[in-house]
């Protein structure tokens, strides 16, 4: 009888253990004998570079700036090193001169963020300066043949709003539109793309799962409200500016990062478990919800939570989809950290860390086509400060990309993380994502040899099919 069930139970196990592997197979490309150097984008196709605010402008003060003087529990600092993002790349102050080398670069847009901060230093004041002084920005893009590309929150936000309870708070949702419908009001004549929202599922996963990120605090729970306050406010400001004077005419969409989450051992049941949980957290829930309008997280002793909303559905002009590389997960039994990231041997491993897959971003395309909305690949990169990776990564990245094209995704543009060197949030200075590199002694940019490999591909138009 023992043994009979046992039998039972090994073959359940087995069982699912190939189900899961044939479901959720972990794509390996021979790049051996992939000629990366033979690509082809359409002539219409969108070639862009990005930044942020925060990590460029220098002088930012908002709810990033106070973390990064604040610690840890354990006493260890926020940032690395303590640093601070202080001038950054100063390109408040040098934004023409960072014009001229995106237009050196070939390509036609540039993604940037405005820093909500300073538009709105109070609750009830917008500070007209600052609002002109963007509006110089986009009328010198323009006049360069620049599309801008504008992104309404990209992870910060004012100490006043912090204080009230930022995104922890539905009721704080209308003060986030209020002041989008300020800044496309001020701008939607000039700008053609908006993005509303910078991978709100980093904001909920960093800040309030691992607090890597402000607020720094560790609660799932809080965290899948959070992530549903952000895709609501995502809803919200997507409907408001739309009524809005131009709002018909303009493209809007969600900027979703897309990281695929992959069991240590293929063998391990509790591997796919807890991948699967994360992998529906992290991915599945957004993209769920932009389809169905339900948002819904089921991870017992973590998160739990219901919620709909009708007009989610149709929500998105585009997705915006960011994507670097994908993490292995192995289960450990400890509910403040139910698992950690391993990266397999013989994988190339950049600075992050995390590893070069360009199969990935063919996978997180293949995924995020069931919202049947054009894809624009908003951010992809590679941090290192060595420049010997970065040739590659992008060669199979944009490899990637044209085989998906190839196979009949509507994929409009590609956007290169980042132009420069920047305040790489948690990571400080040391990570070297830049096309250009800087010196911030200096601030001067000098690019990249490894930067060479992407300028070729856009420059390559003439034999585009």
């Amino acid at each position: 009888m023992i043994f009979e069930i046992l039998s039972i139970v090994i073959g359940i196990y087995l069982f699912m253990i190939m189900y899961f592997n044939y479901k959720y197979p972990e794509i390996r490309w021979d790049w051996d004998t992939i000629q990366t150097d033979k690509v082809e984008f359409p002539k219409n196709f969108i070639w862009g570079t990005a930044t942020a605010a925060h990590q460029v402008e220098g002088n930012c003060i908002n709810n990033w700036s106070v973390f990064e003087k604040g610690s840890k529990a354990n006493g260890e600092p926020n940032i690395k090193d303590s640093q601070q993002s202080g001038l950054a790349c100063d390109h408040w102050n040098r934004y023409l001169e960072d014009i001229s080398l995106i237009k050196k670069l070939g390509v036609s847009h540039y993604r940037f963020s405005v820093e909500w901060s300073k538009i709105q230093p109070e609750q009830d004041v917008f500070d007209e300066d600052v609002l002109s002084h963007y509006l110089k920005m986009i009328d010198s893009l323009l006049e360069n043949n620049i599309t801008p590309v504008l992104t309404l929150h990209h992870f910060t936000h004012p100490i006043w709003f912090d204080r009230l309870g930022a995104f922890e708070r539905e009721e704080n949702i209308p003060i986030f539109v209020s002041f989008c419908e300020r800044v496309f009001k001020e701008y939607s004549s000039k700008v053609s793309y908006w993005c509303t929202i910078n991978e709100p599922g980093v904001v909920a996963t960093q800040g309030y799962f691992s607090g890597m990120f402000p607020p720094g605090k560790k609660d799932s729970q809080l965290s899948a409200v959070v992530l549903k306050n952000l895709l609501d406010a995502h809803v919200k400001v997507y409907h408001a500016l739309k009524k809005m004077e131009h709002g018909p005419q303009v493209k809007i969409g969600l900027v979703k990062n897309i990281n695929q989450f992959e069991p240590w051992r293929r063998w391990h049941l509790l591997d796919w478990v807890i991948s699967n949980r994360v992998n529906h957290f992290y991915n599945d829930s957004t993209i769920d919800f932009l389809r169905t309008g339900i948002y819904k997280i089921r991870i017992p002793g973590l998160a739990w939570i219901y919620h709909k909303n009708v007009n989610a559905m149709g929500s998105t002009d585009f997705f915006g989809l960011n994507y670097y590389s994908h993490n292995h997960l192995k289960m450990q039994f400890s509910p403040s950290e139910p698992f950690t990231m391993k990266y397999p041997d013989g994988d190339i491993l950049t600075d992050m860390p995390y590893t070069i897959y360009g199969e990935g971003l063919y996978r997180a395309i293949k995924s995020v086509s069931v919202l049947n909305v054009p894809i624009i690949i908003t951010e992809n990169g590679v941090a290192d400060a060595r420049d010997d990776r970065r040739k590659l990564y992008i060669k199979r990245y944009l490899y990637a990309v044209s085989k998906a094209l190839e196979d009949g995704f509507d994929i409009h543009g590609y956007f290169y993380w980042s132009l420069m060197d920047n305040f790489e949030w948690a990571f400080g200075y040391d990570m070297k994502f830049g096309l250009y590199e800087v010196d911030y002694m200096s601030q001067k940019r000098t690019l990249r040899d490894g930067s060479q490999a992407f300028i070729d591909i856009v420059k390559g138009r003439n034999t585009h099919k």
